[in-house]
């Protein structure tokens, strides 16, 4: 029925929808922690209005295709949540102002170029391994890490910038979909049977002395799977499958040393994970993890078969190991 609407039509219902929950969420979260209608409301609002912002790039990304109404949609959700709960800070200010606007502006001022290519990703990645939204998007509640709003704000960017500014170049598929067809679920399917037995044996050769456990709250592995599958499997295969692999790809002449290019960066920018620098053995394990999620992505084409590929490897880490 979604598929059969318009996209305007399927992205205001996937808002309405989607809003529904994320206030429901809110409702919930705010009762357990107890925390104040004055602080509670302007952080669900927050949240709330950048929701149609990260799902835009997914329907209809020429909306926001003006640098400055980007850059102004990426100050927004700060302002809502830190003015009326006193965070807002005039260095985090001026921080987020001038990641906003690089990033909106990036490719309306330079010319069109590989390597202005890559660099925009290098200067987004930067972004992400600095951890400077922490910094920028402080909290009023306790353990409540509204970082993660900055994240959403660089990840629907990013698309944005390179679907509706930059555009696709001649020969290049640029597909950024929240949900797959069915082929692409069977083809990540596939490749996600395939990733087990690889990533069980490279986790034993590197002694990263993970076992499994049963999970501790089954009731969250589909909300767990879902969380990944739109959020970090959508970012993550879009840049190192639909982007990176795509480009090195074209560029050589050859899909293997695209496969090949793509799952080591895909394992270099895992260096840092659990805050170890630089985690090698993670780094390894997450490059064979990139390998069949870039295979995956050869065989349809699409990052939505990755999708599927990584966001069940990472749920299946994240409930019975990490």
């Amino acid at each position: 029925m979604m598929a059969a609407m318009r996209p305007a039509r399927r992205f205001a219902a996937t808002v309405l929808l989607g809003s529904f929950f994320l206030a429901l969420a809110a409702f919930i979260y705010v009762r357990i922690k107890g925390i104040p209608a004055g602080t509670a409301v302007p952080l669900a609002a927050a949240f709330l209005v950048e929701f149609p912002f990260y799902l835009l790039p997914g329907f209809m990304p020429a909306k926001l295709r003006r640098p400055p109404l980007l850059a102004a949609s990426c100050i927004l959700p700060y302002l809502i949540y830190s003015v009326p709960t006193g965070q807002f800070s005039p260095i985090g200010f001026v921080l987020l102002t001038a990641i906003a606007l690089t990033l909106a502006f990036w490719f309306a001022v330079l010319p069109k170029h590989p390597v202005v290519d890559l660099l925009f990703i290098a200067f987004a990645a930067s972004i992400y391994i600095s951890k400077v939204f922490e910094i920028i998007f402080t909290s009023p509640v306790p353990k409540l890490q509204l970082s993660v709003l900055g994240h959403a704000m660089l990840i629907r960017t990013c698309a944005i910038a390179i679907l509706a500014i930059r555009g696709p170049r001649p020969g290049e598929t640029l597909d950024y979909r929240f949900l797959p067809t069915a082929r692409e679920c069977l083809v990540g399917l596939k490749w996600f049977v395939a990733l087990v037995p690889a990533c069980a044996l490279a986790l034993y050769a590197t002694r990263l002395g993970i076992a499994p456990h049963p999970p501790k709250n089954a009731w969250l592995v589909v909300p767990e799977f879902f969380g990944i599958f739109w959020f970090v499997a959508l970012s993550e295969e879009f840049v190192f499958r639909g982007l990176l692999q795509q480009w090195f790809e074209k560029w050589t002449h050859s899909p293997a040393a695209g496969l090949v290019i793509g799952f080591v960066l895909f394992g270099a920018a895992h260096l840092g994970f659990d805050r170890i620098f630089p985690n090698w053995s993670f780094a390894i394990v997450a490059a064979v993890f990139g390998l069949f999620c870039g295979l995956a992505w050869r065989q349809s084409r699409t990052i939505q078969s990755a999708m599927v590929t990584h966001a069940l490897g990472a749920t299946l880490y994240r409930v019975f190991f990490q």
